[in-house]
């Protein structure tokens, strides 16, 4: 069995049948478009000379929705760059095609909600970024992949890829029950990959930069918070520095990941609403989750970048207590916490003091290493991983990951012979500009993926300095976060789980059984925000309107804005009524997952 993917499809559409042809291939893989049925034959001339024609480059999968199964396909590509010689693609658009020739046996309440289904499912795929290679396995590291056997390697693309980075493998289920399918199951990984060709000293190496986002406890900023029974954590994303030069491989990973506690932060209409902990035992999810990471990628050094006073301080607390005091013999031996105030060391622009923090954990960095190769010979192992987290797991952990990074290229550049010994990275006029402009990239995706916009803090990763500009950027992007998360986010939850498969739609639902997008809010609830817009208007219009101000003027002015303040004050009460929250996977939710709370 080949482990390759075919690389390039001919898609036909008859009335009553696809038919999906590789390049160079004389297998056809044929679906039923009435009874669903997959299967692979011999091309034998089958195909009608009527059928429509369209090349494709990928199959992502099979989505069933209320009218029945959509097929997906990548229609556009752009190449990304080659590593180990081979390339890699990142999924720039694709078509939704439906099996049914026509949804007239739906009712129209179904075709709403089949329609809605079918956005959230394009909502998905439009997110940046999603990234494929035929012949790449993007979901394991460099280390990884050079100590699987060599029967590991002849396997199917999708059969040997980490489950916690194929963000199409509920798609792809109809297709890989059928082992000799493999060569159109095409996994999809979610983040960020950056391969460049690079030069310093007059030598050529490839620097690439690859984030993989977990499919475990995935969602939007506020409704996937913390960790679950099984010990996976939101927001939890692996970052691998690859370096090429000549024979020598090298890669150094770090990850991301909440802080794994049971707490939740809702939104409520507040800015920043306060992070609510679970009241039952952390133990036992905070235990598997550290001990599955050991096990992965040896020992831990956790690095908290949250505050320590006001709404982070308890969570700061709890994250120190369980790792200080666990009696999990792994977890002594093998995880050590490292605390760094960074709000507080870097107040006034102050980020040169982020030195502070990469001096204490110098050592460690020095211990746990990288991983390097030369010619099939190993001369060094990564034995560590940094876990790095703020309250996100995006602004503040990104700056900090970035760093390591550097420090990590300074010495293994020297190793390779690339930079003498007296060098460093950072003198590198264009090295130095574009390895921080990858990395604020890394940053805005990443951040985009769970928060809906940009990162914060980037200014100071594309230039080495924290400025006003900046900050009054990061002020924009709070602003935006505020209304995505709380009017938006529910939905865009909603999204991820459905294409995830933690949603599945079932057969009748909208007309036999009760679909779980129907609005149940009570409509009356939007007249508080009205009263709220009105009274503000009211507001304007006594300060704005009158040619003179008279007592009268004065008093209805002080009257509406006392009626903008009741509004508002109202308003926030009902907060959780008011904010889009998410509806297909109510168990999955921080609140009902979580124990019983204490604030």
């Amino acid at each position: 069995m080949s482990a390759d993917v075919a690389e390039e499809l001919v898609f036909y559409c008859t009335d009553d049948r696809f038919f999906i042809e590789p390049i160079n291939s004389k297998q056809l893989l044929v679906i039923d478009r009435i009874s669903h049925e997959i299967n692979l034959e011999e091309n034998s001339g089958q195909i009608p000379f009527s059928a429509s024609r369209k090349t494709v480059y990928g199959l992502v999968g099979v989505i069933h929705l209320i009218a029945g199964p959509y097929l997906i396909f990548i229609t556009k590509r752009y190449k990304v760059g080659t590593l180990n010689k081979q390339a890699i693609w990142r999924m720039e658009d694709v078509q939704i095609i439906p099996y049914a020739r026509s949804t007239t046996s739906l009712t129209a309440e179904q075709k709403v909600y089949n329609d809605r289904y079918l956005s959230m499912i394009q909502q998905v795929l439009s997110t940046p970024y999603f990234y494929f290679s035929y012949t790449y396995d993007l979901t394991h590291t460099l280390q990884r992949l050079y100590y699987t056997a060599e029967d590991f390697l002849q396997m199917a693309l999708h059969e040997r890829a980490d489950v916690r980075y194929v963000w199409n493998q509920h798609l792809l289920r109809d297709l890989i029950v059928q082992p000799e399918m493999s060569a159109f199951c095409l996994p999809l990984v979610h983040g960020f990959i950056s391969i460049k060709p690079c030069s310093i000293n007059g030598e050529w190496f490839t620097w690439a930069l690859i984030s993989r986002r977990s499919v475990y406890r995935a969602g939007t900023r506020m409704w996937m918070r913390g960790i679950d029974q099984e010990g996976t954590v939101a927001n939890y994303v692996e970052t691998e520095q690859i370096i090429e030069f000549r024979d020598f491989r090298s890669s150094y990973v770090q990850i991301r990941g909440s802080i794994p506690l049971y707490w939740s932060q809702e939104p409520d209409l507040r800015y920043k609403p306060p992070p609510l902990i679970g009241n039952a035992s952390h133990e036992e999810a905070f235990a598997r989750h550290f001990e599955s990471q050991v096990l992965c990628y040896g020992k831990q050094v956790a690095i908290n970048l949250i505050d320590q006073k006001g709404v982070e301080g308890k969570l700061c607390d709890a994250f120190k207590h369980l790792i200080t005091t666990s009696n999990r013999q792994m977890i002594r031996d093998n995880v050590r916490y490292e605390y760094f105030d960074f709000h507080h060391e870097c107040r006034k622009l102050r980020w040169d003091r982020l030195s502070i923090l990469m001096d204490r954990i110098s050592p460690d960095r020095e211990t746990m290493g990288y991983f390097l190769f030369r010619d099939g010979v190993v001369l060094h192992e990564q034995d560590g991983v940094f876990r790095t987290n703020c309250m996100d797991c995006l602004d503040r952990t990104n700056v900090v990951q970035s760093m390591l990074a550097r420090m990590q290229l300074q010495s293994v550049l020297i190793k390779m012979g690339i930079l003498n010994e007296n060098q460093k990275v950072e003198d590198q006029f264009s090295f130095e500009l574009m390895f921080k402009n990858i990395w604020a990239d890394n940053a805005d995706v990443i951040s985009t993926q769970y928060s809906g916009t940009g990162a914060l803090k980037t200014d100071f990763t594309r230039t080495g300095k924290r400025t006003r500009m900046g900050l009054l950027k990061d002020g924009w992007n709070s602003g935006i976060r505020y209304i995505k998360n709380n009017f938006m986010d529910g939905e865009r939850q909603d999204s991820i789980d459905l294409f995830l498969g933690k949603y599945q739609v079932e057969v009748g639902e909208g007309a036999v059984r009760p679909c779980p997008l129907k609005e149940n809010r009570d409509p009356r609830i939007y007249l508080l925000p009205g009263a709220v817009f009105i009274s503000l208007l009211m507001v304007f219009a006594c300060v704005l309107l009158p040619s003179e101000y008279s007592s009268f003027t004065l008093l209805s002015l002080l009257f509406w804005a006392a009626m903008t303040a009741v509004a508002v004050f109202a308003t926030f009460m009902q907060g959780r009524q008011l904010v889009n929250a998410p509806r297909l996977c109510l168990s999955t939710l921080n609140h009902l997952t979580v124990p019983p709370r204490i604030g």
